[in-house]
């Protein structure tokens, strides 16, 4: 059986899972065969081009002319275009994927889990960074108690690309088009390794104080004369409480200088510790009971998560084969009929902690997560 696939969205994100797609066969004999059979935009003179590069078969200018045409469905537009095509293509009983955050809103958020719910195909939330091997080889560590208690959890994600005020305004700095800014963008991926790493050892986030600021109230519109308002958060950052009694803070930046795609993540328990910087994504800095310090741990073994599909032991990987996994795993769901992990519920969850940080920052006390 080969899957048809229709995607929404041909820029960062379409590039990035066309790539996946195209290596799934190559290096993952066993997944699903895939057609890339048809790709949706607004253009259709920039969807020609995208369909070429990209290698689609065809073009479709309406989402609504392909939900229930393909075997699979992934969103991967802008956050105001998540809810309505991820919908209808569930309700048209097709597997659908779709970009983090999963709404703009945590209402629309729990809508579109409860729809999810009730269509009974998998539906993907797109947190590829769960796929790092190094994430999967921290989980394992976790898992079989070699950090003992979890005490503490810290979680960054510092990038610079809008440090100079004269960057150009795009949807992202809108909140009626992106729900929020660093807080969605970033915090998303933070708040869903958290869940990921910590939820049968620490619980869920319980409880969060949190803090939004916005450096730059407008930017220039490029090729135009003019600056609109910004209107999301440049940064966030909060102290939150696990429901088992560990302690963390997130903070997420796009105003961070210096930095580029610096998401790490650290970990502390009674008898060990780790370390992870997606900037080294092949390397997690490993602490077990009775060590002096920390070792640096190359998580490119054949035995490691996913690395026997790759290349020699020592080898790395690269950003780009996250996805790759994230396809493979989505994908398998799809063509055995299990469960798409992380699912919509997993966004939603993710959504109630952000939006309980955005509750935070507006009343200035802790509240609860939902």
């Amino acid at each position: 059986m080969t899957l048809d696939v229709g995607v929404l969205g041909y820029r960062f994100m379409g590039k990035a899972h066309a790539n996946a797609l195209s290596r799934l066969s190559m290096f993952f004999p066993e997944a699903p065969a895939v057609n890339k059979d048809v790709i949706v935009g607004r253009d259709e003179d920039a969807l020609a081009d995208a369909a070429e590069e990209l290698g689609f078969d065809r073009t479709a200018t309406d989402w609504r002319d392909v939900v229930d045409e393909v075997d699979v469905f992934y969103n991967l537009g802008p956050n105001h275009v998540h809810a309505e095509p991820s919908i209808a293509a569930l309700e048209a009983g097709t597997p659908t994927f779709c970009e983090k955050p999963l709404a703009p809103t945590l209402d629309t958020a729990e809508e579109m889990a409860d729809v999810a719910d009730a269509a009974g195909v998998p539906a993907g939330t797109a947190f590829n960074y769960r796929f790092v091997p190094a994430i999967q080889y921290a989980k394992n560590l976790i898992e079989a108690g070699e950090l003992g208690e979890i005490h503490h959890f810290r979680g960054q994600y510092l990038q610079d690309w809008l440090v100079d005020p004269e960057a150009p305004w795009s949807w992202r700095n809108d909140e009626e088009l992106a729900g929020s800014g660093a807080l969605g963008d970033l915090g998303a991926h933070t708040v869903d390794l958290a869940r990921f790493l910590l939820g049968d050892a620490a619980g869920e986030i319980s409880r969060v104080s949190g803090h939004l600021r916005t450096f730059h109230d407008e930017r220039p519109v490029e090729g135009e004369d003019e600056t609109r308002p910004v209107t999301v958060d440049d940064a966030y950052s909060a102290q939150v409480e696990f429901e088992d009694g560990a302690m963390g803070t997130l903070e997420a930046s796009r105003v961070a200088n210096g930095h580029k795609n610096a998401h790490t993540i650290e970990i502390e328990g009674s008898k060990g510790a780790l370390k992870f910087d997606l900037e080294r994504l092949n390397e997690l800095q490993v602490l077990t009971e009775g060590d002096r310090g920390f070792q640096r741990v190359l998580v490119t073994d054949a035995d490691d998560p996913y690395v026997e599909h790759w290349w020699p032991p020592g080898h790395v990987l690269g950003w780009e084969h996250t996805f790759v996994h994230e396809n493979y795993e989505f994908l398998s769901a799809v063509a055995e009929g299990g469960d798409a992990d992380p699912s919509f519920a997993d966004g939603l969850a993710a959504q109630r902690v952000l939006d309980a940080v955005e509750r935070s920052d507006e009343r200035g006390e802790w509240v609860a997560v939902d």
